[in-house]
C-alpha cells in the first residue's frame, strides 16, 4: 500500500497569504508540496460552500488565510470571513466533517516563515487525520 500523502488545497487572499507564499518560494523556504494554492482577491469572497465541494473533490485538509485582522486591502473583508468561518464550523459540526481537517489563519506578505510552518504544521496534522473519505457522502448531497 503507497503511503498516505494528503491533498491539501489553500484558499489564500492575493495582498497578503499569495504574496507571504511568493516569499517563501524565492527566499528558498522549504514546505510540503501537497498542498495546491487557489488564490483569491480576498478572503472575505470565499464562498465557504468551496471549501465543501473540495472536500467532495478529494481534499484531505483545507487552509484558508488572509490578511492579519485590521490590514486587509478591502478594508473589513478578513472580518466578514473570520465571522463566516464561525458559522461555517457550525455546519461541518453539522455534516461530521472534522474541524481539524481546515486551518484558519493569518499570514502577511512579509511571513514566508510562517507560511512555511503553516503549511508543513497543517500536512503533519493531516496526515495523521487520514485520508477524508466521507467525500462520497458529501457528492450524495449534491456537493460537487
Amino acid at each position: 500500500m503507497p503511503e498516505f500523502r494528503p491533498r491539501i488545497v489553500a484558499f489564500v487572499c492575493n495582498w497578503c497569504t499569495y504574496a507571504g507564499a511568493d516569499l517563501t518560494g524565492t527566499s528558498r523556504m522549504k514546505y510540503s508540496p501537497q498542498v495546491s494554492i487557489i488564490r483569491f482577491p480576498c478572503t472575505g469572497r470565499i464562498d465557504f460552500m468551496l471549501l465543501l465541494k473540495a472536500f467532495a473533490n478529494g481534499a484531505d485538509g483545507i487552509i484558508v488565510s488572509g490578511c492579519h485582522p485590521n490590514d486587509c486591502h478591502y478594508s473589513s473583508g478578513n472580518f466578514h470571513a473570520r465571522r463566516r468561518w464561525i458559522v461555517f464550523r457550525a455546519l461541518l459540526d453539522f455534516l461530521g466533517i472534522d474541524v481539524r481537517r481546515i486551518q484558519f489563519s493569518w499570514v502577511s506578505a512579509a511571513e514566508g516563515a510562517k507560511w512555511a510552518r503553516l503549511v508543513n504544521e497543517t500536512a503533519e496534522r493531516i496526515h495523521g487525520l487520514g485520508p477524508f473519505t466521507d467525500y462520497h457522502r458529501l457528492r450524495g448531497m449534491g456537493v460537487e
